[in-house]
């Protein structure tokens, strides 16, 4: 089973990094400001494609803005198509760029 961990600096860059058996194997990469959470970077090494991991991986991020109230500017391609797909789902925290639907 693999863990979710988020692992930030002082500076609150970091990321949302995946365990499993300890070794890490993904990551999101993001960075919070007051009110705001970039995410700039989802990965998950080859050997573990196809379990569904960079979709815990935003499962849990979504999580964690939801309950801090916070809003997410979504710079990586993945969390950037996954709100596009699914803007029911996201609506609420999606910080969009000005005239983007």
């Amino acid at each position: 089973m693999a863990d979710i961990k988020l692992e930030l600096n002082e500076k609150q860059h970091g990321g949302f990094n995946l365990y499993e058996e300890g070794t890490k194997i993904g990551e999101m990469v993001v960075s919070i400001a007051p009110q705001l959470l970039t995410v700039y970077h989802t990965e998950v090494d080859e050997s573990a494609a196809g379990k569904g991991y960079a979709k815990q991986l935003l499962d849990t991020m979504v999580a964690y803005v939801r309950e801090h109230n916070l809003k997410v500017k979504p710079l990586c391609p993945y969390v950037h198509a996954q709100f596009k797909r699914h803007p029911d789902e996201y609506n609420d925290i999606w910080q969009k760029k000005d005239g983007e639907e």
